[in-house]
């Protein structure tokens, strides 16, 4: 098997969680297989933001999975690091409410079961579950490229336990390789409805492996199937299909299909927008910034849809004036121009930058007018 560690940051994360907020000290048994033998630490959990879990910290630090960025292979697209992350929070939402559950990053599928499940099948491994790769001719892509593990928590004060794990399954809809080592590069397709059957078959296959275990037995398991997207793609992969199985079942019973989409603006070529009264305001916005300083080098959007509806909108403009007064002027143009042409009842996040750097951001986490501004270095 290719084993390949990428660092991921937990910045996006955090912020998709929870807002910064004070620090509420409690004693919390760790509920980690790995650390059972271990005495009782300190732990805390941040204050929640919009719609967002308290996470649980450990000693006043971030606690992060084992498994974290680790890849069957190298086909990885950074783009879909953060919306594998991401998507299953707003899944794992629908299942555990974010009154009653806190957050916490999987603890229980250690790295020794990543590299065997992620493997492939084999005499050696018959825990993988890539298949074999077959000959020159047939070739078997690896299917499954990432496991991601979400804790759900439930308690409060000094007693905590685990009430329920989400996992997500990132499949990928192309595999690259070579027939021979350092020979031309190679593309197998995976359709989507090979990707939902060897998905399901995986996700069964996982949780009977984690109903083996003593403490994992009653727990609530949800799974998200995840599409990856090409290497080259602008746009991050989603979730398509997701279930929940019940304690003391190892079985589920029922897959919902999820509708998520995202596109880069301007499109490319002919290529039509997903809406297009949003192409148009984002090119109303564009033209209208633009036109204020000659020297912008570009504006582009990234839009997500969830089930045919604007549920987010990033925009990064990429300019070429580093003066202080340039930069302060333009972020007030960009802010009257956002509320003037951009959506109102979505969030939405702009950051201004040269190609070294970020010099401002304008952003609003909720559906309203409430913008937030900061300048870097600025006022």
């Amino acid at each position: 098997m290719k084993k390949y560690l990428h660092a991921l940051t937990i910045l996006g994360l955090s912020l998709t969680l929870t807002a910064c907020g004070n620090l509420k000290n409690s004693n919390l048994a760790n509920n980690a297989k790995t650390a059972s033998n271990s005495s009782t630490k300190t732990y805390q959990t941040t204050d929640t933001g919009n719609n967002g879990y308290t996470v649980l910290l450990k000693n006043g630090r971030y606690v992060t999975s084992p498994i974290s960025g680790l890849t069957a292979t190298d086909n990885d697209n950074s783009v879909d690091t953060r919306e594998l992350e991401r998507g299953l929070i707003q899944i794992s939402k629908k299942v555990y409410s974010t009154n009653s559950y806190v957050f916490q990053e999987g603890q229980y599928i250690t790295t020794t079961d990543a590299h065997e499940w992620l493997s492939r099948k084999s005499k050696d491994n018959k825990l993988g579950l890539n298949p074999a790769e077959g000959s020159k001719k047939n070739y078997n892509p690896y299917y499954l490229e990432e496991i991601i593990e979400q804790n759900y928590l439930t308690g409060s004060g000094s007693s905590y336990h685990i009430g329920g794990i989400s996992i997500g399954l990132a499949i990928n809809s192309i595999d690259y390789y070579q027939k021979i080592k350092d020979g031309p590069q190679y593309q197998a397709t995976i359709s989507r409805a090979k990707q939902k059957e060897f998905g399901q078959h995986a996700a069964e296959q996982i949780v009977q492996r984690l109903r083996k275990r003593k403490n994992l037995k009653t727990i609530p398991i949800t799974v998200g199937l995840f599409a990856k997207e090409g290497v080259d793609s602008l746009v991050p992969g989603s979730y398509f299909l997701s279930g929940t199985v019940a304690a003391n079942s190892s079985k589920i019973v029922k897959w919902e299909n999820i509708t998520t989409q995202s596109e880069v603006l301007p499109t490319i070529g002919n290529k039509k927008a997903i809406n297009s009264s949003d192409a148009s305001s984002f090119n109303s916005f564009k033209e209208s910034i633009q036109n204020y300083f000659p020297n912008i080098s570009g504006v582009t959007a990234t839009l997500r849809y969830e089930d045919g509806k604007l549920v987010q909108e990033n925009i990064s403009i990429t300019t070429q004036f580093y003066g202080y007064e340039q930069i302060q002027s333009f972020t007030r143009l960009v802010l009257s121009t956002a509320k003037k042409y951009l959506a109102n009842d979505v969030p939405i996040e702009i950051k201004i930058g040269s190609v070294n750097d970020i010099q401002a951001l304008v952003a609003k986490e909720t559906g309203d007018n409430s913008y937030q501004v900061h300048i870097y270095g600025g006022e």
